[in-house]
């Protein structure tokens, strides 16, 4: 009788043990397909997050409307960097293309197809300013002139080169000073000033002591 129970609780946990392990099998096999199905769903569900920032045309911060051109420019950085102009995700002008010089730095652009008419740049400091006024004045109409100085860009400026450039739509080149950084993108025929404009002006120290002890004496 006693073997005969003992073969009985023997076979009773077998049978427990058996029942214990199929279970936790058939568990484990569940969870697997449970957590594939999720990290699969999620996969193909959820967007691809990227962590780079959308590239837009000349490194601007955001896209044009349609019908619009992007440009970004750069002045130039004292007399060592050189101005940067970019239309349309092109280079027009920059130190890297060698095309880039002391003075004002100046890219023509046909204002209806963005095409490059001309790129120049005029020397302010030891040049002559003639040939940069006959060129302020060959301008067609409809023609996106955008400007950038280099080391400086005011020096020979005339009363009448101010009042061509003036006339392209810029408010600041009249008070443009020497060495002054200035970018702008104005057109031939503009009705209206230009909202494309900036100037950072050149503080020179020593001229501002010059005159503050002349105002002493």
């Amino acid at each position: 009788m006693r073997i005969a129970g003992a073969a009985k609780l023997v076979i009773a946990v077998a049978v427990f043990l058996l029942m214990f392990y199929v279970i936790s099998q058939v568990f484990e096999i569940k969870m697997d397909a449970s957590l594939g199905n999720l990290f699969a769903r999620s996969a193909l569900d959820l967007p691809l997050r990227t962590t780079k920032p959308p590239k837009y045309k000349c490194g601007t911060t955001k896209a044009c409307p349609a019908n619009h051109f992007a440009f970004k420019m750069a002045s130039g950085a004292a007399n060592v960097v050189g101005p940067k102009i970019c239309v349309e995700d092109n280079v027009l002008m920059s130190g890297v293309k060698n095309n880039v010089g002391r003075g004002i730095n100046i890219a023509l652009v046909n204002g209806k197809t963005g095409e490059v008419v001309d790129t120049k740049f005029f020397d302010m400091w030891g040049g002559d300013v003639a040939p940069f006024i006959e060129f302020l004045k060959s301008f067609a109409d409809g023609t996106i002139v955008l400007m950038a100085t280099y080391d400086d860009g005011a020096t020979k400026l005339t009363e009448e080169a101010r009042k061509l450039i003036s006339d392209l739509g810029s408010t600041s080149i009249m008070t443009l000073g020497f060495r002054d950084n200035w970018v702008f993108c104005g057109g031939k025929g503009i009705k209206t000033k230009s909202p494309f404009e900036q100037v950072c002006v050149f503080f020179n120290f020593y001229r501002f002591l010059k005159q503050t002890n002349k105002q002493n004496i």
